[in-house]
């Protein structure tokens, strides 16, 4: 399954991967250090570049998981039906989580670390939207 990680904090980033390999959720999960590198990639190409997942991270510099969600919201409708956001943040803020609910392609909120159990709750939201 192809999966993405927008992060800018290597070590979370690392986290992650390790949890999706372990859990068997993806062998090769691409990374991004920048929204702006995520987001130039998906757009790209939107047929070919979406991934089946993306795990998010809200506080990024120059651009935010906001900012990410924003300017991808143009192309919502093209990647909603391929494509699941998993905002993973150390926010918890109640407010964020509301917010995230305003865009289609969102499919929820996981305060880091991602874990086992989210991984779970994941695969079965998908595996029932196929």
């Amino acid at each position: 399954m192809k999966t993405f990680i927008i992060d800018d904090d290597p070590i979370s980033t690392c986290l992650t991967e390790m949890v999706l390999k372990l859990e068997g959720f993806t062998e090769n999960a691409l990374t991004f250090a920048s929204a702006e590198e995520g987001l130039h990639f998906i757009t790209e190409d939107l047929g070919e570049n979406v991934p089946r997942v993306i795990f998010l991270d809200l506080n990024m510099p120059t651009m935010n998981g906001w900012q990410f969600l924003q300017a991808l919201k143009p192309h919502e409708n093209k990647i909603s039906e391929a494509c699941s956001i998993y905002i993973l943040t150390s926010s918890i803020d109640p407010s964020e989580q509301t917010m995230a609910k305003e865009y289609a392609v969102v499919r929820g909120f996981i305060s880091k670390p991602l874990t086992e159990e989210h991984l779970q709750g994941i695969k079965q939201e998908l595996s029932q939207a196929s």
